[in-house]
């Protein structure tokens, strides 16, 4: 009977040591895997694959933006100018009465539809929406005219300039601007598209130069949406990720307090293929007023210098690497010097791409708890 308690204490002594030792080691071995995917994760959100490949662009704003105003001669021959001091420049246009307005077409179409009464325009003034009243101008029996100049879109060519894992990307270094304004387009949706470049104006001093591209606007060549247009660039998703990155060999990207003047190269499709063409990092400035002018650059390659002339329009966005980490992209050219120009820190993009995810999860907690 005695040897009976010694054997049931003892089993009960082994059990509870290996339960202990077994959770333990099960504690450890989850901490450890947790530490893995940590590790992982954190390397996995400093690599990005770099571009330097040519994207077709278009942008679409929420209504028509307003350019200015200007006066109309009506019927009886007298000059009126119907908007004065109702719309600003910077205003977008959104609906005319009961009609939304998505393009100037539409606009045209609306206000060709108008009797009579009064325009009531709906107007996005920086975030706030308003209502503005006010009298169109007849210009004939069948004509009336607001006496004001907008705008619906803007295309044009860049360069991308990196795909993180999630399949955004970062394009340009710089904001689209209206052309007449210098207004940062606030856009309601856009689309990238495939691209070629059909020729180059090389730049001279005092004379930036510029790529030409062939874009065809349908379907078939669309690559992905443009979501944000930012002064650290365009940003957004790519759909057909292997119709545009043919090599997706990923980098480490650097934080800015990696960068150092001297020898980096930049990435870029100027002779038809994505190459690397070395540069000279002049200047750093940790604290620009401009976030798109953090780095200076010079141009020291004789095969670009002799294909282009240094930096041109379209290059933007092209990758600036250095000691094999991606750290910021071409932005802008020195008019009266094309060897040299500006170029965006990739920190201060990637934090615009971060922002954009942190608001795509709030929408998915808001969305999941309603």
């Amino acid at each position: 009977m005695r040897k009976y308690w010694y054997r049931r204490i003892l089993i009960m002594i082994v059990v509870f040591l290996i339960s202990v030792g077994g959770g333990y080691y099960l504690i450890e071995f989850q901490q450890n895997r947790l530490r893995a995917e940590v590790n992982a994760k954190t390397s996995s959100e400093n690599m990005v694959i770099p571009g330097g490949m040519p994207i077709g662009i278009y942008l679409e704003t929420e209504g028509v933006m307003v350019l200015g105003t200007d006066s109309v001669t009506a019927e009886d021959g007298m000059d009126y100018e119907p908007a004065a001091n109702l719309v600003k420049e910077g205003d977008y246009i959104v609906a005319l009465n009961d009609h939304t307005i998505n393009d100037k077409s539409e606009l045209i179409e609306a206000v060709g539809q108008l009797g009579d009464e009064d325009a009531i325009l709906r107007v996005r003034r920086g975030e706030q929406y308003m209502n503005i009243r006010m009298k169109p101008v007849r210009q004939s029996a069948k004509e009336l005219k607001l006496g004001i100049w907008v705008r619906d879109n803007a295309q044009g060519l860049g360069t991308i300039t990196f795909l993180d894992t999630d399949s955004r990307f970062g394009a340009l270094g710089h904001g689209i601007h209206d052309m007449d304004t210098n207004v940062l387009l606030d856009i309601h949706n856009g689309r990238v598209y495939e691209t070629s470049i059909k020729d180059i104006q090389k730049g001279v001093d005092g004379t930036p130069g510029g790529m030409e591209g062939i874009i065809v606007y349908n379907n078939y060549n669309i690559l992905g949406s443009i979501t944000k247009n930012t002064d650290c660039g365009i940003f957004g998703t790519i759909d057909r990720i292997d119709s545009l990155f043919t090599d997706q060999t990923p980098v480490e990207t650097a934080v800015k307090d990696e960068i150092e003047e001297g020898p980096a190269v930049i990435r870029c499709a100027v002779e038809g293929t994505v190459k690397d063409y070395d540069i000279r990092i002049t200047k750093i400035d940790k604290n620009t007023n401009e976030v798109n002018k953090g780095i200076v650059i010079e141009v020291v390659d004789e095969k670009l210098l002799s294909v282009t002339g240094g930096i041109v329009q379209g290059m933007s966005g092209s990758p600036i690497i250095q000691n094999g980490k991606l750290i910021g992209a071409v932005t802008h050219v020195f008019v009266h010097d094309s060897k040299k120009g500006y170029g965006i820190f990739i920190e201060d993009m990637l934090n615009n791409v971060e922002l954009e995810k942190n608001v795509d999860r709030s929408q998915n907690i808001t969305s999941a708890i309603s």
